[in-house]
């Protein structure tokens, strides 16, 4: 069976931390849909203008994974998006796979207490956010159940490769990776 990721975007949006992860799931076979927040025509924080499948709002159903991508301001407008909050409660209670990058996981999740007893990454700096009980480790990708995080645009592809390893399977994110001619951790 097939599986879908919804990627979020809100205007501020880090690009290679979103467009990575539509590449590379697109290539292991995942259905990717892109969402953005209140809006389709969404903005970069380097200027680079992406046309969302849908608006968040318009979208039903619990995907298989959602990917939160990082960038200022695009992570605190996703942070402050009543809708993406709605997602991230119902995807972590149906105990789905959440992705978030850069400062994603300190804005978005640590507020939400999604992190609260787990290892996880992000951004330099950004880890201030996290609650006591939450395990920061300085390490690219962190796995922590249901929970994949990582630190910014230099790990994007392994993120993206990770995210590939969940959803796809080993194989395929081996395959994907070696036609992209980079590799799996």
């Amino acid at each position: 069976m097939r599986k879908t990721v919804l990627i979020l975007l809100a205007d501020g949006f880090e690009e290679v931390e979103s467009v990575t992860p539509v590449d590379v799931l697109r290539r292991a076979g995942v259905e990717v849909i892109v969402a953005g927040v209140g809006k389709t025509e969404i903005k970069g924080s380097r200027g680079l203008r992406v046309l969302a499948d849908i608006r968040l709002e318009d979208y039903q159903g619990l995907p298989d994974a959602i990917v939160l991508p990082g960038g200022i301001p695009g992570a605190e407008n996703l942070r402050d998006s009543a809708a993406v909050k709605a997602l991230v409660k119902k995807m972590h209670d149906a105990g789905r796979l959440i992705g978030a990058i850069c400062a994603a996981p300190g804005l978005v999740l640590a507020g939400q207490g999604i992190l609260d007893g787990k290892k996880a990454t992000g951004y330099p700096g950004y880890e201030k956010e996290f609650k006591a009980s939450t395990v920061y480790q300085e390490k690219s990708v962190v796995k922590d159940g249901q929970l994949l995080t990582s630190r910014g645009p230099g790990t994007a592809m392994e993120f993206s490769l990770e995210l590939a390893k969940l959803l796809a399977g080993e194989a395929t994110a081996e395959k994907v990776a070696s036609a992209m001619l980079t590799k799996t951790s």
